[in-house]
């Protein structure tokens, strides 16, 4: 999916205002764990949020160059719950942030079909994988532990070229918690990232059998998001700090 000429200028014109008009009132700590950083996005076609607590992590286009944030605005495609996306200020608001926000429904029907069937060369993908928000008490709504969905193996199985990058989240219930209107300002956010050639990562994780690979992308994707997610002593749910 490629956006006209106009929603492209718009999309970038809105992360870019975000990313500068946020600069004084959220301080970043980031960490790369890849050898590769910043000069490896031109490659990125894959997106991957884990951690996710907040609907402000838009915050983190604050970590994208402008380079990447016109790409973005170009070819971009998230899918987005439905119960999201037809929220008036909410739905509106990602629209307007990223022309390839696609809606779909929490079950593998003919709205994820058509996602995945969306994915061409052109495309950069983005997602969040455990399809659903951390609550304060570290579950989800309800009452069930995170965990990362098999969408993501689909994912991972249409692409072939390109990059990775895993954008690890250290929680942002100290700015917004979900259901709290206005968020907090003034805060620190703790990121690390990382790169990886998907052509490397597919190939390190081969298995025969389809539904093989696919298991073994959600494991290896949710022992990531388990071991190095960055501790966030502020996130309600962290009740210690993890062992080093």
């Amino acid at each position: 999916m490629r956006a006209n000429r106009f929603a492209q200028i718009f999309s970038f014109s809105v992360m870019s205002t975000l990313k500068i008009v946020t600069w004084p009132f959220y301080r970043f700590e980031n960490k790369w764990i890849s050898e590769q950083s910043y000069e490896a996005f031109d490659d990125v076609k894959l997106v991957v949020l884990l951690n996710h607590t907040s609907l402000y992590e838009t915050l983190f286009v604050r970590l994208a160059p402008f380079r990447f944030l016109w790409r973005i605005a170009r070819h971009m495609l998230v899918p987005v719950a439905d119960i999201t996306t037809n929220r008036p200020i909410v739905g509106a608001f990602f629209h307007a942030l990223v022309p390839g926000v696609v809606p779909i429904s929490r079950r593998r029907d003919e709205s994820w079909n058509n996602f995945l069937e969306s994915i061409n060369e052109e495309a950069i993908v983005a997602i969040l994988p455990e399809g659903r928000m951390r609550r304060q008490d570290g579950k989800d709504k309800h009452g069930k532990p995170m965990s990362v969905r098999s969408g993501i193996a689909d994912i991972i199985e249409k692409i072939d070229r390109g990059n990775i990058l895993f954008v690890y989240s250290g929680g942002l219930h100290h700015i917004q918690v979900p259901g709290q209107r206005f968020p907090k300002l003034f805060k620190k956010i703790k990121t690390h990232m990382e790169v990886v050639s998907i052509e490397e990562y597919k190939k390190a994780l081969y298995q025969p059998a389809a539904n093989s690979r696919k298991i073994a992308f959600v494991r290896d994707i949710q022992s990531r998001l388990e071991k190095l997610t960055p501790y966030c002593e502020q996130q309600p749910y962290n009740k210690q700090k993890p062992e080093s």
